[in-house]
């Protein structure tokens, strides 16, 4: 009889032990609580690893808030990124809910139907952002994705090593030539741009000489003809052998740590990124006015796109849930306290009250961001962002750059190759 008591209350104890799920403690009188039944999506996004620190922080509170979900996150440096994206595109095994590129609603989605129309979510609070801000989301009538944050190319400025040389912000081209011939005798770089930067910064100069726009803005076709495409191969052969830029191929963005570039033109998302190193070694960095030629206002600014954006699988097996966490994303205080402006002033009004009321609205992206809602020309088409196109204008400039062609053949050759993205 002992026997089978001693078995008996063995059991009871297991079974008081094992059932996590069902009963809370061990004690001799457990206490039976509710099961929770736990829904698990995806979310993917690309980033540095303060970006990736934060996205996680903010992933484990909303899993606090919302313990019926369970989010499995999925993220790398944007290289990786966009090669997988493109292979879960093709295969439709993409995340739940995925920071995108502005550029992919063309390249996956140019009928609208490449991911979930967030009209149809109830959850998302798309009511706080503004039309105007939505439309770059929309495909053929359909809210295929939201905007976090708006975005520009910017000119950025070691103002202390330009200070240490009795140099001002350089405002014009000729500013910054002069600059260069005053810098190079410690190999310093008065300027510096990573290859798709320099590419639009080049186009800037280009639509400024020629005062014509690269797109025809009502056509959308190209509007620049071999000549002016002449003009940007000129001009970037000028920048890199008087010493302003280096050339793309010999970029490095360590260099703006060891301060042998004084300056960069980066996006606005990117400032921290690229300057915060010398920020907190109490460097003054400042966003510069955007380059003009000398009295000329001809596309005084810069094209504006979203920043990033985030949205859904049109093949989610869970699009309330996904919902829920795309709303907290976008305009949580609990997000908006995490992420703060790393990725650009949010456009949500709720993300932004919050900013607002902790006074983190400052600091050198929120400058940057100033400075392109004083001089936005209009919009940055996704085209030009086509890599291969950009990685064709500068194979074909270093073929001028070393003797192997001249530039009328390689401005033909280029028109022929970026007349075709344009059909």
């Amino acid at each position: 009889m002992m026997s089978h008591l001693l078995s008996f209350r063995k059991l009871t104890a297991l079974l008081c032990c094992g059932a996590l799920l069902t009963v809370s403690g061990c004690s001799s009188e457990p206490v039976i609580t509710e099961q929770i039944q736990q829904t698990e999506i995806s979310l993917s996004w690309w980033g540095n690893d303060a970006r990736n620190k934060y996205t996680i922080q903010a992933v484990e509170k909303f899993e606090e808030l919302h313990p019926e979900i369970k989010v499995k996150c999925s993220y790398s440096e944007w290289s990786g990124y966009e090669t997988r994206n493109r292979i879960q595109m093709i295969s439709d095994t993409e995340a739940d809910v995925m920071q995108i590129n502005y550029g992919w609603l063309e390249q996956y989605s140019s009928d609208g139907e490449g991911y979930y129309d967030i009209y149809n979510l109830n959850a998302m609070d798309i009511s706080q952002f503004t039309e105007d801000y939505l439309r770059y989301g929309l495909k053929e009538g359909h809210l295929n994705a939201i905007p976090i944050a708006m975005n520009a190319q910017t000119v950025y400025i070691n103002k202390t090593i330009y200070d240490s040389y009795g140099l001002d912000v350089p405002q014009t081209w000729d500013d910054l030539f002069h600059a260069a011939e005053v810098m190079k005798q410690d190999d310093i770089y008065p300027l510096s741009a990573a290859s798709k930067a320099m590419w639009l910064y080049l186009i800037t100069y280009a639509e400024q000489a020629t005062g014509k726009t690269f797109i025809d803005s009502t056509t959308g076709k190209l509007n620049f003809n071999a000549h002016d495409l002449k003009v940007m191969i000129e001009f970037y052969q000028r920048l890199v052998a008087e010493h302003v830029m280096p050339q793309v191929d010999f970029y490095q963005r360590l260099e703006l740590d060891n301060e042998t570039y004084a300056g960069s033109v980066a996006w606005i998302s990117d400032a921290v990124n690229y300057f915060g190193d010398a920020i907190s070694h109490g460097r003054e960095i400042v966003a510069a006015d955007y380059t003009t030629m000398d009295g000329n206002n001809i596309g005084e600014g810069w094209y504006a796109k979203p920043a990033t954006m985030y949205a859904v699988s049109k093949n989610t097996a869970h699009p309330e849930e996904s919902a829920i966490l795309l709303n907290y994303l976008m305009n949580s205080t609990e997000m908006a306290e995490l992420q703060g402006i790393e990725k650009g002033i949010p456009l949500s009004t709720s993300a932004q009250e919050v900013l607002k009321k902790e006074n983190i609205l400052n600091g050198i992206q929120y400058e940057a961001s100033q400075k392109m809602e004083g001089c936005t020309l209009g919009e940055l088409n996704p085209v030009l962002e086509t890599s291969s196109m950009i990685d064709t204008f500068f194979t074909i400039c270093n073929d001028v750059i070393y003797d192997v062609k001249d530039i009328d053949t390689a401005s033909q050759e280029l028109y022929a190759s970026v007349k075709s993205y344009f059909k």
